[in-house]
């Protein structure tokens, strides 16, 4: 997958080189855990000529929690490669505060469950709200997933969040068709 991802990216500055684009791509925890992950992706980052600041990793609770202090290890040694961090489903797994801290992340990314019913369910926006606060305040970037209506935009610009994945901008589409659309406008 981590090499798919780097084609994609030079095939992506090739075509647009003036363009500052990141690309994101979910990490297992199986290839998370393996012992030479960080070698691993530090040579092909070297194989593929790809810069390390186009690529950010996103990792659920779960895959971090597991064994933090390794976590934290090979976080901080990618990062300091330029290698950006997510961390995806913010709010479904252990949700310990405590590691937020402690952890490289540059982003929360809060879990759709939350967002999908934020204007008829008073306890989902009060996470949201939450989510949205606590990130800003450590200076994490925070993006909603499961976007599909205005209404939802709205209230999550409204809180603070300004960046929304989701069906109310496109599902999910091969490359190729992604950068169609891109070219559209």
């Amino acid at each position: 997958m981590l090499e798919t991802a780097c084609a994609q990216i030079n095939a992506w500055s090739q075509a647009w080189p003036n363009e500052r684009f990141v690309l994101a791509i979910n990490v297992s925890a199986r290839q998370f855990r393996h012992p030479d992950f960080v070698s691993q992706v530090r040579e092909l980052l070297q194989r593929s000529g790809v810069a390390a600041e186009r690529l950010k990793l996103e990792l659920t609770e779960s895959v971090i929690l597991d064994d933090i202090d390794d976590a934290i290890r090979k976080m901080s040694a990618l990062r300091s490669l330029g290698i950006g961090f997510s961390m995806d489903d913010f709010g479904t797994g252990y949700s310990s505060l405590s590691y937020l801290k402690r952890l490289p992340l540059d982003q929360l990314k809060i879990d759709q469950s939350f967002v999908r019913d934020i204007d008829t369910d008073p306890g989902d926006k009060v996470i949201v709200q939450t989510i949205i606060g606590m990130g800003c305040n450590l200076g994490l970037h925070v993006i909603a997933e499961g976007v599909e209506n205005d209404a939802q935009v709205e209230f999550l610009e409204k809180q603070g969040c300004h960046a929304f994945q989701g069906y109310l901008f496109s599902r999910p589409l091969p490359a190729d068709e992604f950068a169609r659309k891109l070219l559209a406008g």
